[in-house]
């Protein structure tokens, strides 16, 4: 394939490892009375073979994915539980204070971890490009936050104002950017120093090992591997200084970066840029498979949503999640299947699945209809999910966990 470059290293060696065919925007959420003809575009996975970079080929505008967006993180008790380890863990380790500190957060959604600097006194800026969810956090948190796109221009703009930072978190935020160089010399420009960007970027191994093919959606353009990060940091004088392996969203990289100058050793990052050249990361062999895992995962899902149905049983499903949407609409599950899809949150309910148009709901519609089986969409928080849902479970309730490989949790 040649018709496009390589976000990372603008290298046009890239061979397709997966296509999923034509999809909805994973967080569209369209309203019931909204057009039943939605706009879709192409989901294919490509493998740079200069750099090691996992990437989509399809780049939607970023304005068409966030200018209005209905993922709020501070739904999610992981997501905010995560947020609020790492804070603690970094007031501490980088002795921030009130008065000579700032702490930033790119794609800062509604505040959910910034919140945690604010209420110990440590001076805060959000970065969200969403102004609903911005709007949230100002107005409900009291995060001070800027409603633009996070990049190079505005580093130096905010860097030229006097506000440089000393730590800057960004979760799961490079997967969602097209512009990877332009946002890592962003983050070079912004940091004091001393200052350190952590960062969470989705783990390819623990993708590709655990067939979590629904990660896959448009506004995640790239799946990383440490070491094609390194290279992507290097490139711009940043060195990778720590990491650490996170469950949290399927499996997660969370990464501590620096300014070469200030870099010492780092014999974690060494250890695991070693593993992966043992396990083929910079390999075409090793992504090889991956979409015939993907197709038979289909067929075990479809099979058993089959023999239920067949049995006269009623399914829902919980989890309105990006992930939800594409694995309902590859697998072509809709509401033939299932009767509703239930969600916490409630810029959700009331709408629709993208593309299936299943109808999403309050999670008391579970306990008032019982259905005899609940599809979990939202996998990568199964353990929360269904301890909300214990009285679910109590009365015969069970739960279908789709990934790795299809399980019944009673």
């Amino acid at each position: 394939m040649n018709s496009m470059e390589c976000r990372s290293c603008c290298g046009r060696d890239l061979e397709m490892i997966l296509s999923l065919g034509s999809m909805p925007l994973a967080n569209s959420y369209p309203r019931p009375e909204d057009p039943k003809v939605e706009s879709s575009y192409p989901l294919d996975v490509v493998f740079c073979r200069d750099c090691a970079l996992v990437q989509i080929t399809e780049t939607v505008p970023p304005e068409t994915l966030f200018g209005e967006y209905l993922y709020f993180s501070s739904y999610s008790e992981t997501v905010v539980r995560n947020a609020q380890e790492i804070v603690s863990r970094l007031i501490t380790s980088r002795r921030l204070n009130n008065t000579n500190s700032l702490v930033a957060e790119i794609a800062s959604n509604d505040g959910y971890l910034l919140q945690f600097y604010k209420s110990a006194g440590i001076p805060v800026l959000g970065i969200e490009p969403a102004s609903n969810i911005a709007r949230v956090a100002v107005e409900e948190k009291g995060v001070h936050t800027l409603c633009d796109f996070f990049s190079a221009d505005l580093a130096r703009k905010l860097r030229d104002s006097g506000k440089t930072v000393d730590v800057l978190h960004g979760c799961n935020v490079l997967a969602h950017v097209a512009d990877l160089n332009g946002v890592v010399e962003g983050i070079r420009l912004i940091l004091k120093d001393t200052g350190v960007a952590v960062l969470e970027v989705p783990y390819v191994k623990e993708m590709i090992d655990r067939c979590e093919f629904d990660t896959i959606y448009h506004e995640h353009l790239c799946y990383f591997s440490l070491t094609a990060m390194d290279r992507l940091f290097q490139r711009h004088n940043l060195v990778i200084e720590h990491v650490e392996l996170l469950p949290i969203h399927g499996g997660s990289l969370r990464l501590s970066v620096v300014h070469k100058s200030a870099i010492t050793a780092r014999p974690q990052v060494e250890e695991l840029l070693k593993r992966e050249k043992d396990w083929g990361v910079s390999t075409l062999e090793f992504y090889r498979g991956f979409a015939r895992k993907v197709e038979d995962l289909k067929s075990a899902l479809l099979n058993t949503l089959g023999r239920m149905k067949a049995r006269g049983e009623k399914l829902a499903a919980y989890g309105a999640a990006a992930k939800g949407t594409v694995l309902l609409n590859y697998c072509g599950i809709g509401s033939d299947l299932l009767d509703f899809v239930a969600d916490r949150s409630p810029h959700k309910q009331g709408r629709l699945m993208p593309g299936v148009h299943v109808p999403i709901e309050a999670p008391e519609r579970i306990l008032r209809e019982m259905p005899d089986s609940v599809l979990l969409l939202a996998w990568n928080i199964a353990d929360e999910v269904m301890s909300q849902q214990s009285e679910y479970r109590q009365k015969g309730g069970k739960f279908i966990i789709p990934v790795p490989t299809v399980r019944i949790a009673a």
